[in-house]
């Protein structure tokens, strides 16, 4: 045990050099993925000079800054990390009401700042039609369809959100983060702090097929009479939001890390949640230069979803793996079907490759698939780790079941909390967040149902900004709130700094723990700092067809 304390101390303190060496590679390589790489730091002027500034068009970006990313470990951030965190709030989040006191006052403030702008003609909807907000943000509306209504989806008693999600098929579990929004909405209606509001909220189940998707979103928009729309799944949000966009659909808070949702600029109207999993790629592949620094480099294999979702994770790897060949010696990406009723045969190839590491690129039960065929194969025992995905932490729905044999594996989990973990269920919000879902007459050791809370308590603390703004509750008053967003979030990790701004700061979250489980306590177990970053991750211009960001 206190090996493996040193070994993390020394990630922490190599942490911010190990990434530089990720994303410095070969200049060949910069057009290679969306992963990390030289063009995924800071601006043209900083490489106004470089040898490679033909490639520019091409730099990638959905991916933490190496600079951002080393003042933040190294503590070297010339006091705007500081600056940012002062605060006049109180900050006492040891009780429920100390975190609403905190929560209450936070808003105050964002509250105050945006109608100071409002008032002196500087954000808000312009003489040229144009919403106008902080750092860049230029909205142009009168792009919008002719019949658009800024506020449309509203009533006197109600307003309508959309959302388009899975419910049924293999990635069914995933139709609880709805049940938890839902949940924590009948809490916010039963408080009235939306001007006499209630949220309906309207969830089709689209099987994750994005045909499906497109037909409800069609539905939606249409005859819906939705204020706003959200969706679930990479594959499904990227057959979609070029229409959100063009219909001038606020589409906050995306429920996936695709870095594509980090693009302001040309699909506004969208927003992120998780950290990018772009940036997750990278940080495996510092994990092992670190940590299995005496067998350096080492064979990796991954099994990926054979869809968008895993392509990004695919592509981020595979880049990290291209770059840095002193860590990753070979790399073999196995892909399997979504719908696959077993992983057997997948992960018999990959067991046959023999790799040093295993990652996990999938989502839903196929998480639980390939802890249980990795053990099964009798290749767990010969690995010097393995992970699994961000989007697997829940540990009642993808850790439990899989007994002893999810003993051991890490993750960069993105630094959410598990309302189901052993050891967080007595902190105020999670045992506040698990009494609303058993009052609701629903599980609470669902792990997510707990993380739906925490996505619902986002969006109304962006909701009640809004609403509190000159005009009130509106589309554009909506996306003024979320492009000037910063909250304390109570179901992340403290440490990571929670903001959206303009257009210059597009993931909300852009930092992670790391973490092994501990299948004995059914606990994850974090070992060192958080590592945030937060405004490093340069936008996404996602171009499918060339495979990234741009």
């Amino acid at each position: 045990m206190e090996i493996r304390r040193n070994l993390l101390r020394l990630l922490a303190l190599l942490f911010a050099f190990a990434l530089v060496a990720a994303a410095c590679g070969s200049s060949d390589d910069d057009d290679s993925s969306s992963g990390s790489s030289e063009s995924a730091t800071a601006t043209a002027d900083d490489h106004g000079d470089d040898d490679d500034h033909d490639h520019e068009e091409e730099d990638t970006g959905g991916t933490l800054s190496q600079d951002a990313v080393e003042k933040a470990v190294s503590g070297e951030d010339d006091g705007s990390a500081a600056e940012e965190e002062a605060s006049d709030c109180p900050q006492d989040r040891s009780t429920i009401e100390g975190i609403f006191a905190e929560a209450d006052c936070n808003r105050d403030s964002i509250i105050a700042m945006i109608t100071e702008k409002m008032e002196a003609g500087e954000w808000g909807v312009n003489d040229d039609n144009h919403l106008i907000g902080p750092t860049g943000m230029d909205i142009d509306l009168n792009e919008c369809p002719g019949d658009w209504s800024d506020t449309h989806g509203l009533s006197d008693d109600t307003m309508r959100f959309g959302q388009t999600t899975v419910q049924s098929g293999n990635l069914a579990a995933y139709g609880n983060l709805s049940l938890g929004m839902e949940i924590w909405f009948q809490y916010i209606n039963s408080l009235d702090v939306l001007s006499g509001r209630d949220i309906e909220f309207i969830i089709k189940d689209d099987g994750y097929v994005a045909a499906q998707t497109i037909e409800y979103v069609d539905e939606l928009i249409e005859s819906g009479n939705v204020l706003l729309l959200q969706g679930l799944g990479s594959p499904n949000g990227l057959a979609v939001y070029d229409k959100i966009n063009d219909e001038c659909i606020p589409h906050p808070f995306y429920l996936s890390g695709h870095p594509a949702w980090g693009d302001p600029e040309l699909h506004p109207w969208t927003t992120s949640y998780q950290m990018s999993y772009s940036t997750e790629a990278v940080l495996w592949g510092t994990w092992m230069k670190v940590n299995l620094a005496d067998k350096l480099p080492v064979k990796v294999a991954g099994l990926v979803m054979d869809n968008d979702f895993g392509l990004a994770y695919e592509m981020g790897f595979e880049s990290y793996a291209e770059q840095n060949p002193d860590v990753v010696a070979e790399y073999l990406p196995v892909r399997h079907d979504p719908a696959a009723p077993t992983l057997t045969n997948e992960v018999t190839t990959i067991a046959a490759f023999d790799p040093d590491v295993f990652i996990s690129m999938t989502a839903g039960n196929p998480c639980l698939l390939a802890i249980q065929e990795v053990e099964a194969s009798g290749l767990y025992e010969r690995l010097d780790a393995a992970f699994t995905p961000s989007v697997c932490k829940g540990i009642a729905a993808y850790l439990a079941p899989a007994g002893m044999a999810a003993d051991g594996y890490w993750i960069v989990g993105g630094g959410a909390k598990d309302t189901t973990d052993s050891a967080k269920m007595e902190e105020p919000f999670i045992k506040f967040a698990r009494q609303l879902i058993t009052d609701a007459g629903e599980d609470p050791n669902i792990s997510l149902t707990g993380e739906g809370v925490f996505r619902g308590y986002a969006f109304t603390e962006a909701f009640r900004i809004a609403d509190a703004l000159p005009g009130g509750m509106s589309r554009t008053n909506l996306m003024l709130a979320l492009r000037n967003f910063k909250i304390y979030h109570p179901g992340l990790l403290d440490g990571l700094v929670t903001e959206l701004k303009g257009n210059t700061d597009a993931y909300f979250v852009e930092g992670s723990e790391y973490s092994q489980f501990d299948a004995t306590n059914q606990t994850w177990v974090m070992v060192g700092d958080v590592v945030d970053a937060n405004g490093g991750t340069p936008n996404c211009r996602w171009d499918k067809a060339n495979g990234g960001c741009r």
